[in-house]
């Protein structure tokens, strides 16, 4: 794929198609673009085939459709294939679409998580695109989708060199997000993602919505180091984070109290402006009551900072806590928040 042109990528496949891949899909289709949608809700499948998948919302609203399949009915072999599965179902998904994928083609990690290390396991890194995606987007129900606030898109090759591929895959995404970047540190955003999504990811143990947490004076020590915890990794490991969307994860590394207050400022106000008020993750436990991704995508930053030498004391503790929700042995409440806190406070 490394030559390879918009026109011979096509048709593109998007596997998983929900609140991230149907976005997309939805966007590329409505852009004229050939788009396979894969799924594993049959009902989700059936509203797509028949055209009636709903996307909703102060930036779109617009309803379309096309080919759709389960992921244990799709045939053929694809170059380009849009990954967008939460983070724990990236293994099986993997093992579900290697099959499909072409010898020459790619898939690009369009998920929340450092899922590319995973994805390069298994199919090779010349096969794995960097992606990552910070807009706001919920799956409400089979055939309707919540597009509810523009952010950032991101897609790079794995050790940051410039291809062919990549420079179409950038022209192909702005189809969807028209400040879509290319960058040649794809891991640097998705490192600057996985310390501000800790801070979504604290938000889901409490009723609050994100902007009401993040303006929380009483959550503020809790999440100054809750961050710190996970840049300190992505610094031991060579990686230079870098900010998106008014987050600033140079100023977390810096220690800068004046400069850590203003970016919190400035995610507050992003996180207020919008029609998802509260993380996917929150609406998971408290909505959908299914388990969370929060293990998975804070998985790679564990294992690296065991790698390294690093104690990760609140990213341990606050994966428990996500997993006594799951199990019912925990409820929702600012109590759960409290326990994190005293845990940074212990530090």
């Amino acid at each position: 794929m490394s030559n390879t042109t918009l026109a011979t990528i096509e048709p593109i496949v998007v596997w998983g198609a929900g609140a991230i891949g149907g976005t997309i899909g939805a966007a590329l289709r409505r852009a004229g673009h050939a788009v396979l949608f894969v799924d594993v809700v049959p009902e989700h499948v059936a509203a797509i085939r028949a055209g009636r998948l709903r996307i909703e919302g102060p930036v779109a609203d617009f309803t379309i459709g096309g080919p759709a399949a389960l992921s244990h009915d799709v045939e053929g072999r694809y170059k380009l294939i849009l990954l967008a599965v939460k983070a724990h179902h990236t293994e099986a998904a993997m093992r579900a679409l290697a099959p499909h994928l072409a010898d020459d083609g790619a898939v690009v990690s369009c998920q929340n998580g450092l899922n590319e290390l995973t994805i390069a396991e298994l199919v090779g890194r010349a096969r794995t695109i960097g992606c990552f995606v910070n807009f706001f987007a919920d799956y409400q129900a089979p055939g309707h989708i919540l597009y509810a606030k523009r952010g950032a898109v991101v897609v790079g090759e794995l050790d940051g060199s410039p291809s062919a591929r990549i420079a179409a895959l950038h022209r192909l995404l702005q189809a969807f997000e028209p400040d879509a970047v290319l960058s040649d540190n794809i891991f640097g955003y998705l490192w600057g993602k996985a310390g501000y999504g800790a801070i979504l990811k604290a938000s889901a143990l409490t009723d609050d919505t994100i902007a009401d947490f993040i303006a929380d004076p009483a959550r503020r020590d809790l999440l100054v180091r809750l961050v710190r915890e996970v840049l300190a990794v992505a610094a031991a490991d060579g990686v230079v984070p870098l900010g998106f969307d008014g987050f600033d994860p140079q100023a977390f590394v810096r220690n800068d109290a004046a400069a850590i207050a203003a970016t919190m400022t400035r995610m507050e106000a992003l996180n207020r402006g919008t029609a998802k008020p509260r993380s996917g993750i929150w609406r998971d436990l408290a909505v959908r009551k299914r388990p969370t991704d929060v293990a998975a995508q804070l998985a790679p930053v564990r294992a690296a900072a065991r790698r390294l030498g690093l104690a990760t004391p609140l990213a341990d503790r606050l994966v428990a806590l996500i997993t006594d929700i799951e199990t019912g042995r925990a409820t929702i409440g600012p109590a759960l928040a409290d326990d994190l806190s005293a845990v940074a406070a212990a530090r």
